[in-house]
C-alpha cells in the first residue's frame, strides 16, 4: 500500500493541534505535530508532508517565516500551505497569501471546512490519492481503476510499479530521490533497501516501453530519478 498523505500540523495550542490531529487521523492521514516554528522546519527536513497547516503566531519562528523560507526552496517549494490566523483584516490575508501560503483561514475556524481545505490541497499536490486520471505526454494513468495505458496499448504494472509511476506522475520533472521514493511508495514503515528502488524501476522501464516507444524515465547521476 502506498504512503498515507501525510500533514504536518504546526500549532502552539495544544488543544486545537490535538484536535486536528484527531480528525486527520480518523481520515487516515498520517500526521505530525510541532508545536513552534523551529521544529517545524525540523521536521519538513526530516520528513516533508504534503500539506502543512500552519498557525502564523508562533514562538520561536513564525508562521510567516517558516511559509516564506519552505517557498524559497525548490525541495519545499511544493508542499500544501494552508495558514491558521486570529488576524482577520485584508492586508493580514493578503500578505499571508503573498508569503506563499496556498490557502487561509482565519480563527476561530470550523475543523469541518478545515478538513474539505486540506482535501482540496491535497488533490492538487497528490492526485492519484482521490482517484484522479494523470496523464503524461502518451500515458494515461487511472488511479481508481488502477489502469495503465500507452498510446491507447493497455500496460501490466505490478503494484509497487503502479505506485512508482503514480509518484513520477504527480510531479513530473521532478527529481526523487531513492529514499523519497522509499518514503512515498513503499511507506517509513518499511525496511526496504535503497537498491530495491532501482530494481523496482527497472521493471517500471521494462512495462512502459512494452509496446513500443522511449523510455521515459530519466536517471539522475548521484540524485534519483524523473519523469520526463
Amino acid at each position: 500500500m502506498a504512503a498515507q498523505p501525510h500533514v504536518l500540523i504546526v500549532e502552539d495550542e495544544e488543544a486545537q493541534r490535538e484536535v486536528l490531529a484527531y480528525n486527520l487521523e480518523a481520515e487516515g492521514f498520517r500526521v505530525s505535530r510541532a508545536e513552534d516554528g523551529e521544529e517545524g522546519l525540523m521536521l519538513v527536513a526530516e520528513d516533508a508532508p504534503d500539506v502543512m497547516v500552519l498557525d502564523w503566531m508562533l514562538p520561536r519562528v513564525t508562521g510567516i517565516e517558516v511559509c516564506r523560507r519552505l517557498k524559497m526552496d525548490p525541495a519545499t517549494r511544493g508542499i500544501a500551505i494552508i495558514m491558521l490566523s486570529a488576524r482577520t483584516e485584508e492586508v493580514d490575508k493578503v500578505r499571508g497569501l503573498e508569503t506563499g501560503a496556498d490557502d487561509y483561514v482565519t480563527k476561530p475556524y470550523s475543523v469541518t471546512e478545515l478538513m474539505a481545505r486540506v482535501r482540496s490541497q491535497l488533490r492538487r499536490v497528490r492526485p492519484t490519492t482521490v482517484g484522479q486520471v494523470l496523464a503524461f505526454d502518451d500515458i494515461l494513468l487511472d488511479a481508481e481503476t488502477h489502469r495503465v495505458s500507452r498510446d491507447g496499448a493497455s500496460l501490466k504494472l505490478g503494484p509497487t510499479e503502479f505506485r512508482l509511476l503514480s509518484t513520477f506522475m504527480e510531479k513530473p520533472g521532478r527529481v526523487w530521490s531513492r529514499d523519497q521514493l522509499l518514503d512515498r511508495v513503499w511507506g517509513r514503515d518499511i525496511y526496504v533497501d535503497t537498491r530495491t528502488v532501482d530494481v523496482h524501476v527497472g521493471r517500471l522501464r521494462k512495462a512502459l516501453t512494452a509496446t513500443g516507444g522511449s523510455d521515459p524515465v530519466r536517471t539522475v547521476r548521484g540524485a534519483g530519478y524523473a519523469l520526463g
